[in-house]
């Protein structure tokens, strides 16, 4: 079952040396699992603590509204250091408890496919007690990171929680559970802005608006992998319902992510090295647009993965904007 995992990812398995349908983002000898207690890998395995790009995908949001709260306003501390390393812990041990409630909640989907049995919870390795146990654990690590905060800030974090619980039955009854990834993974846009400054003010909203299509792009492409699977047990995703249409709506979910973090930076009054360095994400998802092929699996991960560095440049641009910006008053 598609998940929290990496945005996504029901592929269990080792990828194939063919590059074949069955493309997978696990490394068989990921420096996480050996380096791990062996009673610990299927733990590991289970929080996906061996595939950091979903971490990246739910850490970046946080780190661009940082960066937007910052533009034009010396008197907060620049974004790093501190914040940066708190929203680092928080991704990688809430991004895990969401993979964990996820494989919790389509245990018995996962057991029916192939690529998913070998999951710790369908596999036998972990019961859903220790699962259930592991997550709560994840999330105490969670809320201490978030007590580090002010009080806004906390409660904005712990709003998104209703998000994440729901996440996992949303591709059981709409073809846009992506939508729903889209506020739950950008949420920290919001987070991030509110741990530097007092209320929502209209650039963080844009801002959570712009990631929201971009997850929709990005994960209708990972969709693509496993959208056989997906018609064949009944699951749903934009990859069934845009189908080979998908191109010309990236071309919509992509402009608009653009369009919208140009306005944010905008409304921040960000300086003028914003606009190259946002002119530089934007080629890069034009890239992806033109050169994906949605009908290969092992294309389609590797197009995904690349929005690492798409939220990376973008976060650039955000702290360029900052350095370049006129002193706000």
């Amino acid at each position: 079952m598609r998940d929290q995992a990496d945005a996504s990812g029901r592929q269990d398995r080792p990828a194939d040396s063919g590059g074949g349908r069955d493309a997978s983002d696990i490394v068989a000898d990921s420096p996480v699992l050996t380096a791990s207690p062996v009673w610990f890998r299927p733990y590991a395995r289970l929080a996906r603590l061996d595939r950091p790009i979903g971490t990246w995908l739910l850490l970046l949001p946080c780190w661009w509204g940082l960066a937007l709260a910052w533009i034009g306003h010396p008197a907060l501390p620049l974004p790093s250091g501190w914040f940066i390393i708190l929203f680092g812990i928080g991704a990688v041990v809430m991004r895990g408890a969401g993979c964990v409630w996820n494989d919790i909640a389509d245990r018995d989907f996962d057991a029916k496919v192939a690529r998913t049995a070998t999951r710790p919870i369908p596999a036998g390795e972990v019961s859903v007690k220790q699962a259930l146990a592991f997550a709560v654990a994840l999330s105490l690590i969670g809320l201490v990171v978030l007590l580090q905060f002010n009080w806004q800030t906390i409660l904005i974090g712990v709003a998104s929680l209703s998000l994440v619980a729901a996440y996992p039955f949303m591709k059981r009854f709409t073809y846009w559970p992506q939508a729903w990834l889209g506020l739950t993974f950008n949420w920290g846009a919001l987070v991030g802005w509110s741990s530097m400054k007092p209320g929502l003010e209209a650039p963080a909203l844009i801002l959570y608006a712009a990631g929201f299509f971009w997850t929709l792009g990005y994960d209708t492409i990972y969709a693509h992998q496993d959208k056989e699977d997906d018609a064949l047990i009944g699951v749903k995703s934009t990859a069934l319902r845009l189908g080979d249409g998908t191109r010309g709506w990236l071309w919509g979910f992509y402009g608009l992510t653009i369009a919208l973090i140009g306005l944010a930076g905008f409304l921040a009054q960000a300086g003028w090295a914003f606009w190259p360095v946002l002119a530089v994400g934007a080629a890069h998802l034009v890239r992806q647009i033109l050169t994906v092929r949605i009908d290969d699996a092992a294309d389609c991960l590797k197009h995904f993965k690349s929005n690492r560095d798409f939220g990376l440049i973008i976060f650039a641009a955000l702290i360029a904007g900052g350095w370049t910006t006129p002193l706000l008053t």
